[in-house]
């Protein structure tokens, strides 16, 4: 029988349809949510000037806010920072002096009321600076993906090489969309992991298109979703493994590795997640919705040569 010949389990590709509808249902809820309510940039991109105290004892989050917002920082952001007693303040843009810096001026609201506050650290970053950053960062994802786009169609056929952006740009929104959605802070960190989750999600890919295309010469009798299906089992374990493997490391940096890089953390689970289905369901169902066969990807034959491929 075929299929216990090669081991064949999954209909992958009998189920792409169903997956491509749940994947454009993602991606305009993603689009939709970054063009309507945009991203919330962190001081990296915005400007303005970030307050991370310590408190000896529990800290009242809605007292610090009062008394921020009732002394001159009317947007300025308050939250736990790794514990309790460490909290974050994210403040805009604001005037200070060389005799009256922002950080003392907070410090000094802080203490008014006799509590023991310490001043962990102060990083101050100019509006302008901020947006070049979101220029920078936004260009940055669209040379990498434009990078990959001519790497990918020198080393495979163009329909395989549409396959990995398509996937990459599915990747790209969805991670980025979820920052979007659930209103997650989106930072240089985060950015990093979006960068990085592009890598993984091509490296997965191409490992699964290098086993399609030596099966579609070796599988010559089979038809193409046939070849793919075979292909993408053969080359689960290994990629459920990567991700496996990828997947407890992050979780443990998010579990342990402090507030300063959720986000990055947060980015990459996510990524490893839909860069591992995406080089399923989009990069290769991509492929053979655009008709890739056995006579594109057959090496020509020289006249006389012997016949090597084997004919299942």
């Amino acid at each position: 029988m075929f299929l216990n010949r090669f081991d064949y389990k999954i209909d992958f590709m009998g189920k792409r349809h169903i997956s491509m509808i749940i994947s454009t249902l993602l991606v305009v809820v993603a689009i939709t949510s970054i063009v309507m309510q945009g991203l919330v940039f962190g001081i990296d991109f915005t400007g303005g000037t970030l307050v991370e105290v310590g408190y000896t004892q529990d800290a009242d989050l809605e007292k610090i806010r009062s008394a921020l917002h009732n002394n001159g920082f009317p947007n300025a952001v308050v939250q736990n920072f790794g514990s309790t007693k460490e909290v974050l303040i994210r403040l805009g843009v604001h005037e200070e002096t060389k005799d009256n810096p922002l950080s003392t001026q907070i410090l000094r609201l802080l203490k008014a009321d006799g509590t023991q506050v310490n001043m962990r650290r102060v990083e101050f970053v100019g509006p302008q600076k901020g947006n070049e950053l979101v220029e920078q960062g936004g260009l940055a994802v669209i040379y990498t993906l434009f990078g990959i786009l001519i790497y990918v169609a020198f080393r495979f056929e163009y329909r395989f090489a549409l396959g990995s952006i398509a996937a990459l740009i599915h990747d790209t929104l969805i991670v980025v969309g979820f920052f979007s959605v659930f209103r997650l802070e989106f930072d240089l960190t985060v950015l990093a992991a979006v960068l990085a989750v592009i890598g993984y999600s091509l490296n997965d890919t191409i490992v699964v298109f290098d086993r399609i295309r030596e099966n579609f010469v070796k599988m010559r009798k089979q038809e193409s979703i046939n070849v793919m299906n075979i292909s993408i089992n053969q080359m689960l374990g290994r990629t459920v493994m990567t991700s496996v493997t990828t997947a407890l490391v992050l979780t443990v940096l998010f579990v342990v590795g402090g507030e300063l890089i959720h986000g990055f953390s947060t980015a990459l689970l996510l990524g490893v997640v839909v860069g591992t289905y995406s080089s399923i369901y989009i990069a290769s169902a991509t492929a053979l919705a655009l008709g890739i066969s056995k006579a594109d990807l057959m090496p020509v034959q020289k006249e006389g040569a012997e016949q090597k491929n084997v004919d299942y």
